[in-house]
């Protein structure tokens, strides 16, 4: 029996597993069971690799919480016969799947890395043959016999990243990823620089627990200069609606004019939770920090803290298929659960 490293490949779609017809110019998915044949120095790393694909691989575009339930379901299935999952994924929104596949799998113990491409597997000029091998690698990493990283993390252009802390920031370069408010775990160059003090801390108790009640009855607002209160009360109505992440300005400054500030209170004291995080690229809501924001802060207005957009809409999405009382759910939306916000 081998001792290697088993590694098992999640295909869901996207531009990694792509292949061109160099006759027609045109994309087409290739067959994942020939992977060693696009990429024969696969052979030479350290594991066993295994692939499984979905039936109907998916432009990320598609990707919504019934994808997510296939990917959480396909690692459940298989969790107890490999050491690792490699999830190939197209980029538009991977940092969300990624972030919702944190919150979705309680008590991880092993390594899931996302991992896709800019260009697809058989151009010339590909970044999905670095991307995939040290996905991989990493996501084959022991130490006495146990998985160096357990959570779900996003591989791109020589960095790993906690997959909750990452946004996708460039449609065309293959430097398309960045976490702005947390540094690279894993930095790939002639060798594998691990920061393991960034790492989040080995699971050693509890079985893994696959949360797949995901409620979609969200939304997110982007706070602009001339936003009206006909356009914020018309989403703020909508029919069971539960909850809205706002993206506002710096720290999580807002207008302080009466009419947005009456709407926000209403909709608090109905019953919707309403999550403040910062429409900058990078930084953190501190309400209370100037005036603009101490009266979001006093109305009970969730804070984000440094949490990503992205993080925040699939947190939310988990957490109101929890069930969790109303009490409690402001405080529980603010602790660190995967480590996708600094405490």
């Amino acid at each position: 029996m081998s001792s290697k490293p088993k590694i098992l490949l999640i295909y869901t779609g996207g531009t990694i597993g792509m292949s061109k017809d160099f006759e027609t110019g045109a994309l087409k998915a290739f067959n994942f069971g020939k992977l060693l044949q696009k990429i024969p120095e696969i052979k030479q790393l350290d594991c066993e690799i295994e692939t499984v694909s979905f039936e109907t691989p998916i432009d990320s575009s598609n990707m919504n919480p019934e994808e997510w339930t296939k990917i959480a379901t396909i690692i459940e299935e298989n969790y107890a016969a490999y050491d690792g999952f490699v999830v190939l994924h197209g980029s538009d929104t991977m940092s969300y799947s990624a972030s919702a596949l944190s919150f979705m799998l309680e008590n991880l113990a092993k390594p899931v890395v996302f991992t896709g491409s800019q260009l697809p597997i058989g151009d010339l000029r590909t970044d999905a043959k670095e991307n995939l091998i040290t996905a991989i690698q990493i996501a084959s990493l022991q130490e006495n016999g146990r998985p160096v990283i357990n959570e779900v993390c996003l591989y791109f252009e020589y960095k790993l990243y906690r997959g909750n802390r990452t946004s996708k920031v460039n449609a065309e370069h293959f430097k398309a990823f960045t976490a702005p408010n947390y540094p690279e775990l894993v930095e790939s160059g002639v060798h594998l620089k691990l920061n393991t003090h960034l790492f989040l801390p080995v699971n050693t108790e509890g079985k893994l627990i696959v949360h797949k009640n995901l409620d979609s009855h969200v939304a997110i607002i982007k706070m602009f200069p001339g936003m009206s209160e006909v356009v914020l009360a018309s989403i703020l109505a909508i029919k069971d609606l539960k909850g809205i992440v706002l993206e506002t300005y710096g720290s999580g400054n807002a207008p302080t004019e009466d009419w947005f500030l009456n709407l926000i209170e209403k909709a608090i004291q109905s019953g919707l939770h309403i999550v403040n995080v910062t429409q900058c690229s990078g930084g953190s809501v501190n309400m209370g920090q100037y005036e603009t924001s101490t009266a979001l802060k006093s109305l009970g207005v969730i804070s984000g803290k440094d949490i990503t957009t992205e993080a925040a809409i699939t947190k939310l999405m988990y957490l109101l298929g929890q069930n969790i009382p109303q009490s409690e759910f402001k405080t529980i939306f603010e602790t660190a659960l995967r480590g996708e916000i600094s405490l």
